[in-house]
């Protein structure tokens, strides 16, 4: 029996915290059962969860679970991330490792070593490093590219003028460029000059100029925390605060209608309208049954019709 791909990315940053091996292991399995892809991790996750307050620990889960599952490695893509580990237990966000060549060298062996491979499908730039030329980072970048270490180049939590800054030094200098942003994206839209809960980075939240810049490059967009933790469906979440304006009060009713129309959750249909936008939702839930439900979100297909009644103001 053929699976079908999914668009969903299967987010890996509680892994080794929250998450042991067994439930890590469980969710990983039934990702790939399930046809997925695109696994997401980062050197510095969780560091905020970790007891001695440094990063490392999803990157290693995943490193024994590849281990565990001869062949897995071709059968998966790996996406991790450098810039934002802490130098030292509590040092961040003020001292980082930052995106300087040397940084992201010594970043980046670790993370190899600790997934137990010798590349990976997409590095990302975590959060923008003011202190370091982007130039010097796209030059650091193209040599992993070159080495056959790294396949594709991402920007996470990066204003579209640096993006833009280091795609042209990259034309210009024949390195490969970034083609892929990774932002905090919903349904619901935040407040103009909030950023919602989790959202630490200046940057994070996806703006309508880092939409065109992606459009006008053809970039990909990964979304992380699409679901709002949960709150869509959950009666004993809230949804933040940021998300409190008349124009969010008239898209929850449009979702409300097309989720009993299509007998799907409100979250389904918010991760089924982010692909309807090309956007690629990163999944971090930690339990089967939200893993099962997101993957039968991303492949509902919303109705020309439901989709112009989720396009409302907001």
């Amino acid at each position: 029996m053929t699976v079908t791909t999914t668009p969903l990315v299967l987010g890996a940053m509680t892994f080794g915290t929250r998450l042991d091996d067994e439930a890590s292991f469980a969710l990983l399995d039934r990702f790939v059962e399930r046809g997925g892809e695109w696994i997401d991790t980062a050197d510095c996750y969780a560091f905020w969860e970790s007891a001695d307050g440094r990063g490392g620990a999803s990157e290693t889960v995943l490193g024994r679970w590849l281990a565990a599952r001869p062949g897995m490695r071709e059968r998966v893509r790996l996406s991790t991330k450098v810039g934002a580990e802490p130098l030292w237990a509590g040092s961040w966000p003020e001292h980082r490792a930052g995106l300087s060549r040397r940084a992201i060298h010594d970043a980046f062996r670790g993370s190899l070593s600790r997934l137990g491979v010798d590349s990976v499908d997409l590095l990302w730039l975590h959060q923008e490093d003011r202190q370091t030329p982007i130039e010097e980072t796209v030059d650091a970048l193209q040599e992993l590219v070159e080495r056959g270490e790294v396949r594709r180049v991402g920007a996470s939590n990066h204003p579209a003028w640096r993006v833009e800054r280091a795609r042209r030094h990259a034309s210009a200098s024949g390195a490969l460029p970034i083609d892929a942003l990774q932002l905090n994206a919903t349904y619901l839209r935040a407040r103009p000059g909030v950023r919602p809960a989790g959202v630490v980075h200046p940057f994070g939240l996806l703006s309508d100029e880092q939409r065109d810049i992606a459009r006008e490059h053809r970039m990909e967009i990964w979304a992380y925390t699409p679901l709002l933790g949960g709150a869509y469906d959950d009666p004993e979440k809230e949804i933040d605060p940021v998300y409190d304006h008349p124009g969010n009060a008239r898209r929850l009713e449009a979702l409300d209608e097309v989720a009993r129309d299509t007998g799907a959750t409100r979250g389904q249909v918010v991760l089924a309208w982010l692909v309807s936008q090309g956007i690629r939702p990163i999944l971090g839930g930690s339990r089967l049954h939200q893993l099962d439900a997101a993957l039968d979100g991303v492949a509902l297909e919303l109705t020309a019709a439901q989709l112009e009644r989720l396009d409302v103001e907001g």
